[in-house]
C-alpha cells in the first residue's frame, strides 16, 4: 500500500495508488476492523455521481481527473459512527524513456538508473528502495513508480561472465595427419577468426594449416568488450595415430586412470599439468594430452570425463510472467553441453514471450531434458461501463471486460455474464499474477412512459406465425440500434430500423436452436430520454 494515515486515532486505512485512471483500492487496517458493523466511503469525486460512495468494507474508486481529493470513511461500531479523512492527490503517470529495453553488463560492473526529477515526488523501485536513483548490480527487470504511478518504461538487465579465451600454448608443432580443435566458447559472445570463421570453434588439420601464420580469435562479449587470443600451429614428422579412448561418464566418488603411453613417446603434457604417461581423474574434465614423439612433434587427444549429477534437470514449474519482464531460465546441470529449443547452447535462456521452452543437457553419454511453459499476462483493466438507468422489467447483463480468467462479482460468484434485475451497486474484482483490478457500477431502474418490448422467443420456420424478431412500441422513437450475439459473442445481426425484423439467419443460413443475447438502444422522441436494454431471445423450430 502506498499511503496510510490516522484521523483522531479512530480508523486507519491505506490506499493502493495515486495514479490517474487506475483503480485506487482503500483498505481498513487489520487492527481496526474489529467491531465494525458497516462502513460508508466518500471518495471526494462528485463528478462521478453515484460511484462517489461505496458501502463495501474494501472500497475502490477510479479517478479520471488529476486533482486533490478528500477521502472520507465513516465506520459504524454498534451503530455509532466515527469519521476519518485524508487528502489524496491523484497524479498523471510520468512518461519517461530509460533507453534500450535490454542492457547487458559485464560481471561485477554496475550502472545507475535515474528516474526523472519530479519536484516533491516519491519514488519506489521494484526492490522497494525509495531513492530517485538505483544502483544496478543484479540481473532483473528494473522499474519505478513515481507518486505511486508506474512509469510505462522498464529496463531488463543481463550480465555476461568475463570470458576466458585460451587457445592453448602460443606455439605448437603437431605431427602430420593430426587434427586440433581451437575452442573459444564463452557466454554471450560473438566471434571472428582471422580465417573468416564466425563460430566459437574451428578445426585445424595438417592439410589446411596456415604455415608460420598465427590463428587469432576475437570474442566480442556483450557488455565486457573484446577479448583475443593467438596460437601458432606447425606440422612436422610422420603421422602417428594415438587415442585416449572414448568419453566417459562416472558415478559420484569414482575415479579413472588415463594412459597416454605410445611408442616413440619422449614427453607428456596433460591439461591437469601432469607430465607422466598416466594420470588419475576424480572430477569433471575436458582433459587433453600432448604426447611428444621422438622429440620432433606432438600428437594430441582429448577425452571428456563427466560425473552424472544426482539431481534431474529442472527448469521449474510452468509459470506466468507480467508483460515487459524477462524470465531467466537456468539449466543448472553441472559441467554439461546444452541445447535449447532454438539450438542455442548457453546454460541460461532469456524468455520474453509466451511459449514452450525446453533444454537438453548432455553429460558424457547421459542425456536429460526438461520443458517449461511460460505465459505472459498483461495488467488487468476491468471495465463495467458507466452507471446506468434502465426501465423497470429490463434485464441488464454485466460483462467482465478486461478481467481475465480469475474474477469474482460482488456476491462472490464467477459468472461469465452477471444479470442485473434490480437496482444496486455492482462490482467485480479481478486478479492475475500482475496484480488486482476493481471496477464498480451503479444500476438504477425507473418506470418508463414509453416502453419498447422484445419477445423472449420466436419461431422463424416460415409458417407465417411469429417468424420475425422485432420490437413492439407505441410511441415515436429514434436513434434505434439492435444488436444480437451468439453464445460465442459473435455479432450475428444488426439494424437501426425498428420496423425491420430478424429472420433467425446468419451467414446465409438458419441459426441453430438456442438462446441469443440482444442489446437495444433507443431515444424517446417526446422526452429525449435515452434508453438501453439487454436480454435474450430463444430461437425455436
Amino acid at each position: 500500500m502506498l499511503g496510510a494515515f490516522s484521523a483522531q486515532a479512530q480508523t486507519q486505512f491505506t490506499y493502493s495508488t495515486t495514479c490517474q485512471n487506475d483503480s485506487v483500492r482503500f483498505e481498513i487496517a487489520e487492527a481496526d476492523l474489529a467491531g465494525i458493523d458497516s462502513v460508508r466511503w466518500y471518495f471526494g469525486d462528485l463528478a462521478s455521481g453515484a460511484a462517489d460512495t461505496s458501502r463495501r468494507i474494501k472500497g475502490a474508486h477510479l479517478y479520471n481527473t488529476v486533482a486533490a481529493y478528500t477521502v472520507q470513511l465513516i465506520a459504524y461500531r454498534a451503530g455509532v459512527p466515527s469519521t476519518s479523512t485524508t487528502n489524496l492527490n491523484i497524479v498523471a503517470p510520468v512518461i519517461y524513456d530509460f533507453g534500450p529495453t535490454d542492457q547487458t553488463l559485464c560481471d561485477s560492473t554496475t550502472i545507475t538508473l535515474t528516474a526523472p526529477d519530479v519536484p516533491g515526488a516519491t519514488y519506489e523501485w521494484q526492490d522497494g528502495s525509495t531513492g530517485r536513483s538505483i544502483l544496478v548490480d543484479s540481473m532483473t527487470t528494473y522499474k519505478v513508480k513515481i507518486n505511486g504511478c508506474l512509469i510505462p518504461d522498464s529496463v531488463n538487465i543481463f550480465y555476461t561472465p568475463v570470458p576466458e579465451i585460451d587457445l592453448g600454448d602460443s606455439s605448437l608443432i603437431l605431427c602430420l595427419g593430426e587434427t586440433i580443435e581451437l575452442d573459444a566458447t564463452a557466454q554471450n559472445c560473438t566471434y571472428i577468426w582471422n580465417t573468416g570463421a564466425t563460430t566459437p570453434n574451428i578445426i585445424v588439420h595438417s592439410d589446411v594449416a596456415m604455415p608460420s601464420t598465427p590463428y587469432i580469435v576475437t570474442a566480442d562479449a556483450q557488455g565486457c568488450g573484446l577479448y583475443r587470443d593467438t596460437i601458432y600451429i606447425a606440422f612436422a614428422g610422420a603421422a602417428h595415430p594415438f587415442s585416449l579412448g572414448k568419453d566417459t561418464i562416472l558415478c559420484p566418488g569414482e575415479s579413472i586412470t588415463l594412459d597416454a603411453t605410445t611408442p616413440g613417446a619422449t614427453g607428456y603434457r596433460w591439461g591437469n599439468r601432469a607430465i607422466t604417461p598416466t594420470t588419475t581423474i576424480r572430477s569433471n574434465w575436458d582433459l587433453w594430452v600432448f604426447v611428444e614423439i621422438n622429440n620432433t612433434c606432438e600428437v594430441l587427444d582429448t577425452v571428456l570425463i563427466r560425473y552424472k549429477p544426482d539431481r534431474a534437470l529442472d527448469l521449474g514449474n510452468d509459470t506466468i510472467v507480467c508483460k515487459g519482464e524477462t524470465l531467466v531460465l537456468k539449466a543448472d546441470f553441472g559441467t554439461a553441453s546444452y541445447r535449447w529449443q532454438d539450438t542455442s547452447k548457453q546454460a541460461t535462456f532469456y524468455v520474453r514471450e509466451t511459449g514452450y521452452y525446453w533444454v537438453e543437457a548432455k553429460v558424457g553419454r547421459c542425456i536429460d531434458q526438461d520443458t517449461i511453459h511460460v505465459q505472459f499476462e498483461d495488467t488487468l483493466r476491468t471495465n463495467l461501463g458507466h452507471d446506468t438507468l434502465l426501465c423497470m422489467g429490463t434485464v441488464y447483463n454485466l460483462h467482465p471486460d478486461g478481467a481475465g480468467m480469475n474474477y469474482k462479482w460482488q456476491d462472490s460468484s464467477s459468472l461469465p455474464i452477471f444479470p442485473v434485475t434490480q437496482a444496486g451497486h455492482y462490482a467485480i474484482v479481478a486478479n492475475n499474477s500482475c496484480g488486482q483490478s476493481i471496477d464498480e457500477v451503479d444500476i438504477a431502474f425507473q418506470e418508463c412512459g414509453c416502453q419498447v418490448y422484445l419477445p423472449t422467443a420466436f419461431t422463424p420456420n416460415a409458417d407465417g406465425v411469429n417468424d420475425y424478431f422485432r420490437p413492439k412500441f407505441r410511441c415515436p422513437i429514434t436513434e434505434f440500434e439492435l444488436v444480437i450475439f451468439n453464445r460465442w459473442g459473435q455479432r450475428i445481426y444488426y439494424t437501426t430500423d425498428p420496423d425491420v425484423g430478424w429472420k433467425g439467419t446468419w451467414q446465409k443460413g438458419r441459426v441453430p436452436f438456442g438462446s441469443y443475447v440482444w442489446m437495444m438502444d433507443y431515444k424517446v422522441v417526446s422526452t429525449g430520454e435515452k434508453v438501453k436494454k439487454t436480454g435474450s431471445v430463444t430461437v425455436i423450430y
